[in-house]
């Protein structure tokens, strides 16, 4: 069953996050990810959210927890974590 990385993000350091951004989009292609969101344009219907938001399709829920535990991206977080404030979750398709 697919999963999907729901992501919001305030960016608080746009350079050092650029610096994410540059080691996170291959990690996501090596574990097979495929970006269906990417920063585009929010309007806020009901609740809140974050400047950024991303989707990200993975092919079910151990595939995702692999690619978001494994080195590729926990160097790529090296760089988000310290910069941005973050709202990050798995969901699982229909």
């Amino acid at each position: 069953m697919s999963v999907y990385a729901i992501v919001q993000v305030d960016v608080n350091d746009t350079e050092e996050y650029a610096k994410y951004a540059v080691l996170a989009g291959p990690a996501v292609a090596k574990y097979g990810g495929e970006f269906l969101a990417r920063g585009g344009n929010v309007e806020v219907m009901e609740g809140t959210t974050r400047a950024r938001c991303v989707i990200i399709k993975f092919a079910d829920m151990d595939t995702a927890k692999t690619f978001y535990h494994g080195p590729e991206y926990q160097e790529a977080l090296a760089f988000a974590l310290p910069v941005a404030e973050r709202d990050y979750k798995f969901v699982e398709g229909v």
